[in-house]
């Protein structure tokens, strides 16, 4: 959860204006909520000398959902890994197709790494809209 809340008030703040950070990660964010949440996903986990570093989810369809890397670990290959290990256990369980909604910062990234944009989008979160991208890479 702080790894989340950083990376997205750190990083995220230099493509999306201070209430959109600030609704996307807000300071009074729900442990519980999170919680449960991390019990469902079951999120694939980047750890560095036993600091989470990184995490990304893989659900059965496909979808990569909340994929951060720790505002202090940008750039040092933490995603290039983490990507790589989520594609592995996609085709493991014979996913052919993964997909994202990226955002701004990610969207880069996520280009490099053989994803198209299939389209772009406005999404509403709390009220906030938000730009990011649909975009997909076949396995």
């Amino acid at each position: 959860m702080k790894l989340f809340y950083d990376t997205i008030h750190e990083i995220n703040i230099c493509d999306y204006a201070q209430e959109q950070v600030n609704t996307w990660a807000p300071e009074n964010m729900d442990y519980e909520v999170w919680h449960k949440r991390l019990q469902v996903k079951l999120p694939h986990i980047a750890e560095n000398n036993g600091e989470i570093v990184g995490f990304a989810e893989l659900e059965p369809n496909g979808h990569i959902d909340c994929f951060y890397c720790h505002s202090k670990y940008q750039r040092k290959g933490i995603g290039s890994k983490l990507l790589i290990h989520i594609e592995h256990a996609a085709k493991f369980q014979e996913i052919k197709r993964l997909y994202t909604e990226g955002s701004i910062t990610a969207k880069p990234f996520f280009e490099s790494k053989g994803f198209s944009v299939v389209r772009e989008q406005q999404v509403e979160l709390r009220g906030v809209w938000f730009q990011n991208y649909v975009m997909e890479k076949y396995l």
